[in-house]
């Protein structure tokens, strides 16, 4: 499976939180193949709003919510 990641942002109530304000007014910036087209997105669109201290962009890392025990490490046997 592709490594994919979603790039998005909106108003938050506190810049410290991922408390999104109106869920309805996200702004999808895409899903990109690699974790660094997922960053250069990122950058872009979070430079854009550098001035506006709610407004915040992350990165998902999507192959981890769909397969979650891919990333998991394997125990050692004793």
């Amino acid at each position: 499976m592709s490594k994919m990641h979603l790039v998005f942002g909106g108003r938050v109530s506190d810049p410290r939180t991922l408390d999104f304000v109106d869920l309805d007014k996200i702004d999808i910036v895409g899903i990109f193949p690699d974790f660094h087209s997922a960053e250069m997105a990122w950058r872009g669109a979070a430079q854009r709003t550098v001035d506006d201290a709610e407004m915040k962009y992350v990165i998902v890392h999507l192959h981890r919510l769909l397969e979650p025990d891919l990333e998991a490490p394997t125990p050692n046997p004793a």
